[in-house]
């Protein structure tokens, strides 16, 4: 692939589409997109890519184009290299003849491919930034909102039964396909053809509880033996790499341990909760759930929401002033455009991920001076960092204190108790001051205790409002000096109604999920694998930007904020919690 310019509109597709849209003042999105951005995504941007040599190949900069298209009309590769063919308002925005053949849909498999290979991940969507950036339309300061959504992966829901006889299967056939004789001179094992002739969950599993457990033992122990032939001498070193076998491998140390039973011999076990006595299983955030996507995983939220795959965070700017209009009519405000998107597994929580997304803002030159969250990304050292390293005030509710004492809404809560940090004291509210001040660890996070003296708390009028214990005196847990003083500082300010009114504006993300879901269905993985997922979004929320910007464009931009009915939620949410 050699970089070149894209080629002018042909001027037969041009005149067609002015013919076409004559008295009308709405054009289609595609060729909107060539007249108000010209060449979107240069070739140069994506030449690391391709080689210098061989066949020439198709324009990365229009493939990249086309993936966004295609992401608008949620249409398939099939569709998308059709649509290239006959649609004319594609034609004029990648500047295609009116003969020109298109290709193959296997192409655009094949591009992405390479820009994950050679890590452009972010590409399309850093060009259109850049692009808006210098139309003004994107910048840096102002208001930013982000929130997240679950994304179902690509993958069947298999049990533990299920998986331990599928990622068998799976290595089986990854290796016949690779070395169609080496199963047939290594493998002589009875019932394998029985047992992984078709998919596990193609046929139903026993109802018996032992015939269950007597089918995981073999699962088992087939994947030890298979295991342990591919990682013989007489095997190729290159069965190893396979995926499927690395897979395999794993599922039979996260699900099965092998003992010395009687006599000596050994016995393959399953693996058991530690509660029920047994070895105790991995953590979600490791477990593999399917050999055919290494990466989705497990999460749940709340007591309805369980889904195995990822997590989607999508960051956009957010103007409070819906629709002021210049001299001539235009739009002045620009719309809201999505500026962030980053992809997890379904375990990582939204707290892990508020620093990563303000790098990744910074990256791009497009810091928000207030970046608007739900009560899932902050923390005391997230609110102190945000604001000493990006120079960012995050509006969002904080945890508030869980004492018996707040919870209740009776008695003497930490809010009541006066720090003296010069002094390392702390006084409390009949005056009296602490008689120790030891700074801890805490669960992996540096804290401070603080003890009153049992002969100072016991005889106290108000003990019953300060403390059930029934020996010493009351005890605080504080965090270090500007994470403690931070807290406090949220926990005061959103309490006020000015506050209040300020945070309706986060609602609108709400607004954006949905159209995310409903237009190019990112709640559902196309692909498997984070990376490609990943990339998948990516290219949808530059599909998203466009939409916005056609109807920005055409005069009747789409709302704003969404400050009714899922801002009075919100809210109502808030004060519960309070």
């Amino acid at each position: 692939m050699q970089p070149r310019p894209w080629p002018d509109p042909d001027p037969q597709i041009a005149a067609a589409i002015q013919a076409m849209h004559r008295g009308k003042r709405e054009k289609p999105l595609p060729v909107r997109v060539r007249d108000e951005l010209g060449e979107l995504f240069a070739d140069a941007e994506f030449a690391v890519a391709f080689g210098i040599e061989g066949k020439p190949g198709w324009s990365p900069g229009r493939l990249a184009l086309i993936t966004v298209l295609q992401r608008v009309d949620n249409l398939t590769d099939r569709q998308a290299a059709e649509t290239v063919r006959m649609d004319l308002s594609w034609k004029y925005a990648l500047g295609l003849a009116l003969d020109d053949p298109g290709f193959d849909a296997s192409v655009l498999s094949e591009f992405r491919t390479r820009v994950l290979q050679h890590g452009l991940e972010e590409k399309a969507l850093d060009l259109l930034l850049a692009k808006l950036g210098e139309k003004g339309l994107v910048r840096a300061g102002g208001k930013q909102r982000t929130d997240s959504t679950h994304v179902i992966s690509a993958v069947r829901d298999l049990n533990r039964l299920e998986l331990a006889g599928e990622c068998v299967r799976a290595a089986l056939e990854a290796i016949s396909a690779a070395d169609p004789g080496w199963t047939s001179r290594v493998l002589e094992l009875p019932g394998w053809a029985q047992r992984y002739r078709a998919r596990v969950d193609s046929w139903r599993l026993p109802t018996s509880e032992s015939k269950r457990e007597e089918l995981a033992v073999a699962y088992g122990t087939d994947g030890y033996v298979l295991l342990e032939a591919v990682y013989a001498p007489f095997s190729p070193v290159w069965l190893r790499n396979l995926p499927a076998v690395d897979a395999l491998r794993v599922m039979l140390v996260q699900n099965y341990v092998r003992i010395t039973g009687r006599g000596g011999r050994e016995v393959v076990k399953r693996r058991r909760p530690l509660e029920d006595g047994g070895e105790g299983l991995p953590p979600g955030r490791w477990r593999l759930t399917s050999p055919y996507d290494m990466d989705a995983r497990w999460a749940a939220k709340g007591e309805d929401l369980f889904w195995n795959g990822y997590k989607v965070h999508i960051s956009e700017t957010c103007h409070p002033t819906p629709g002021e209009n210049g001299e001539n009519g235009e739009n002045i405000v620009p719309p809201n455009l999505i500026t962030n998107v980053a992809t997890t597994d379904a375990t990582v929580p939204d707290n892990q991920m508020t620093e990563k997304i303000h790098q990744m803002l910074a990256a791009r030159g497009l810091l928000p001076a207030e970046h608007y969250l739900d009560s899932g990304y902050p923390s005391a050292e997230i609110l102190v960092s945000a604001r000493k390293r990006f120079d960012i005030a995050l509006v969002t509710p904080v945890l508030l204190d869980h004492s018996s004492q707040a919870r209740a809404a009776a008695g003497y809560d930490r809010s009541a108790f006066t720090i003296d940090w010069d002094a390392e004291q702390v006084i409390c509210p009949q005056g009296q001051a602490s008689s120790s001040w030891s700074p801890c660890t805490q669960r992996e996070t540096a804290a401070i205790v603080v003890k009153f003296g049992g002969e100072v708390c016991r005889p106290c009028p108000v003990r019953s409002l300060c403390t059930s214990a029934k020996k010493g005196g009351r005890q605080l847990t504080i965090r270090a000096r500007p994470l403690q003083q931070a807290l406090d500082q949220a926990r005061v300010d959103q309490t006020s109604k000015e506050w209040q009114d300020k945070y309706k504006l986060r609602a609108g993300v709400e607004g954006t999920m949905r159209q995310a879901v409903a237009v190019t269905g990112v709640r559902r993985a196309r692909y498997r694998g984070l990376a490609k997922v990943h990339l998948e979004h990516v290219f949808s929320a530059v599909a998203l930007n466009l939409i916005r910007l056609d109807a920005w464009w055409n005069g009747h931009p789409l709302d704003r904020t969404r400050t009714g009915h899922l801002a009075r939620l919100e809210l109502a949410e808030l004060a519960l919690a309070a």
